[in-house]
């Protein structure tokens, strides 16, 4: 396909962000009472929910995406008029408009240098948004199960991603090298307000969440290690298991869904921590709208990566309780009911328990039709883990965070000795690991009073823990039967760990930096300092890249690698209306199924183990062998493609390797034939 020059792509970036500044900017007024003066970086994540939310109605009622911007453009002009955009309103929000474009850019250059959509899950996050963006409609077309739709999986992130590119004008194949940029803002920005609320000094060290790697990265170099060995092997420490880490994620690319989830995730924590802090300075209407927030951004996380939402919704149930627990005798004037004219619902949030007996509820309902769709065969059960991890792989993946636990609780330790005794049960009942665990957890347990940053810490250090012990069963098999649990548990649990890890460190050096003279030019140094790394870090950090580019669109490596498959996907991505596709299958994460996956235009089946997880599997064979017939016997291609309403046919390279075609003995019109490609059309 061809690719767009340099002058054009740089007018994509600036429109994309264009929007999401607009999107960020219409929310902002809004939140300002409620969040004071977090209003500003949590507008960031807060708009692209709601954006999304209001997009995603828009596709169940087949109503054009871009109505969803309507809502904010009418925000933004009305506070324009009220003048809620004067300049000092602008004072003092400069720091995070830095963090968000910082983040922006670092990861906008790796993706620049490491764009191809060419291997591991991009095959199939690319395949999901191309389709949305072709027909936005909801439930979302399965480009992998023609006649099938994506009510199988969680599928909000492409959804999000694909309306921003439908608004904004951008292509697929760059709208899928802008996401990543996007979510990493996002995250920054919100773990940069959520550490203004669990330390008063060093607020930039939770940031390292996103940048630091686990120690096997290190003992991965030690080894000697090439660097695409190092990276990929510090996610494989802990035998049959995938435990990545956001540094290794954003540097690997998939646009996948428990990358995109992470901002979310940082946003939820952001929005607990806030309620427990400042749940007694608000006002009822105020409570409310953060209630709403909350549910906002719980309600969307079964729909970007349903694994998420296990942990957290405990997560808020457990602030709801500790909000409630600190606010339960101070119902005040409102609560008491001694003011005449308050509505039932401001009586209602000036109790300490609306917060936790409403924000599921109300997550629920954002988008209870999703469930009504749902037809994922889920997960079968709990089971118990035969083979616990490891001590010493476990402490590669997590010991960083354990070691930033004891030393801040090195006081209580040597307080409390006895309590070093608590992993002896877990070690004798042969589950070591859990029991190195145990011991931070047993200290911060015992505390009397507990800082969000500790409660946050208790949250990480539980879920590795249940890790341990157990996993929920799916189809992975006897081998990988614990992988997707550690998979998408680790994740939240280092966002959960390093966010207070890096909070309790920086309170920890609080007081010896406190003797310390920094003056402003010393920290604008810094600041320059740091920025220059992380503008030039993607470009000197010798990672061996798959797809080593420069531009970000992700289809561009075709050109040069398969240029007849480059040329006919260019032609049917400008192609409008509905169609099937057939296509070879060649099992997954191969270059088969590239069409669908280019184009967004379903094949009868592609990469089918993926649809094997999501779907009974009867049509498994049927399918299969449906694709041979239709390419070998020509007598079966137009019966068959009519049975799936298969409209084109498509035949490369791949599909002469795999098949003795004979199709075109079919008699179907040609509609495409050049450099060795052929694609027949069915007429309806």
């Amino acid at each position: 396909m061809i690719t767009p020059g340099y002058e054009i792509q740089l007018m994509m970036v600036a429109g994309w962000l264009i929007l999401i500044v607009l999107l960020q900017l219409g929310l902002w007024p809004l939140l300002r009472p409620v969040l004071k003066e977090f209003s500003f970086p949590a507008a960031f994540p807060a708009s692209l929910l709601l954006f999304t939310l209001v997009s995603w109605y828009c596709g169940l009622l087949h109503l054009p995406v871009w109505i969803a911007v309507l809502p904010f453009a009418a925000l933004l002009i009305w506070f324009a008029y009220k003048g809620c955009y004067r300049r000092d309103t602008f004072r003092g929000q400069g720091v995070w408009a830095f963090v968000f474009f910082l983040f922006f850019f670092f990861m906008l250059e790796l993706r620049f240098i490491n764009p191809g959509i060419s291997f591991a899950e991009k095959f199939m996050d690319h395949a999901f948004l191309a389709s949305i963006m072709r027909v936005p409609v909801i439930p979302p077309l399965d480009p992998w199960f023609l006649g099938g739709t994506l009510n199988v999986y969680y599928y909000l992130g492409y959804w999000m991603f694909g309306t921003l590119g439908i608004v904004s004008g951008v292509p697929s194949p760059i709208v899928f090298n802008l996401a990543l940029p996007t979510v990493l803002a996002n995250a920054a920005v919100g773990m940069y307000a959520l550490a203004h609320l669990l330390s008063d000094r060093l607020r930039w060290l939770p940031l390292l969440t996103f940048l630091v790697v686990n120690p096997s990265f290190i003992w991965q170099v030690i080894l000697g290690k090439t660097s695409g060995a190092v990276l990929w092997d510090s996610t494989r420490t802990i035998p049959d298991t995938i435990h990545e880490y956001p540094a290794f994620s954003f540097v690997w690319g998939d646009l996948h869904a428990h990358v995109v989830s992470l901002f979310n995730q940082v946003f939820l924590l952001f929005l607990c921590v806030y309620a427990l802090t400042h749940w007694k300075m608000m006002t009822p209407r105020h409570r409310f709208l953060l209630v709403v927030l909350s549910a906002l951004s719980l309600g969307s996380m079964p729909l970007i990566n349903t694994w998420d939402v296990l942990l957290y919704a405990p997560v808020t149930v457990l602030f709801g309780l500790l909000i409630w627990h600190e606010n339960r005798e101070n119902v005040g004037e409102v609560g008491s009911g001694t003011l005449p004219g308050i509505g039932l619902l401001e009586r209602f949030m000036a109790r300490a328990y609306s917060f936790l007996l409403l924000v599921p509820p109300l997550s629920l309902l954002c988008y209870l039709p999703y469930y009504v769709q749902l037809k994922s065969g889920g997960i079968q059960g709990i089971g118990i883990v035969p083979a616990p991890s490891p001590v010493p792989a476990f402490l590669l993946v997590h010991g960083l965070f354990l070691i930033l636990f004891l030393v801040y609780l090195r006081k209580d330790i040597i307080r409390m000795p006895l309590l070093l005794l608590v992993p002896v049960p877990f070690i004798l009942g042969g589950y070591a690991a859990a029991g190195i665990a145990a011991l931070p957890l047993a200290y911060f347990l015992t505390r009397r009073m507990r800082t969000p940053a500790e409660i946050l810490a208790i949250c990480g250090l539980s879920v590795i823990m249940f890790c341990e012990f157990f996993y929920l069963k799916d189809n992975m098999g006897d081998v990988y039967y614990r992988m997707n649990t550690v998979f998408k548990f680790y994740l939240p649990a280092w966002i959960l760990m390093a966010s207070s890890g890096f909070a309790l460190l920086a309170v920890m050096l609080g007081q010896p930096v406190s003797h310390l003279k920094i003056t402003k030019g010393l920290k604008r140094a810094a600041l320059i300092g740091v920025t220059a790394l992380l503008l030039t870090a993607p470009l000197i950090i010798p990672f061996e890249y798959s797809s080593r580019d420069a531009t970000l669109n992700g289809l561009a490596w075709l050109d040069t690698t398969h240029p007849g498959d480059a040329e006919a996907i260019a032609f049917l991505r400008s192609l409008s209306g509905s169609y099937g596709i057939v296509e070879a299958e060649g099992g997954d994460y191969g270059y088969y199924s590239r069409i669908s996956s280019s184009t967004g235009i379903p094949a009868i089946i592609g990469m089918p183990f993926h649809e094997y997880m999501w779907r009974a599997d009867t049509w498994y064979g049927e399918r299969v062998n449906d694709i041979r017939l239709i390419y070998e016997d020509p007598a079966q291609t137009v019966p068959l493609m009519r049975k799936y309403n298969a409209t084109l046919l498509y035949i490369g390279d791949p599909e002469r390797e795999r098949y003795a075609v004979r199709a075109e003995e079919a008699g179907l019109p040609l509609l495409y034939n050049q450099s060795g490609v052929q694609i027949y059309l069915l007429s309806a």
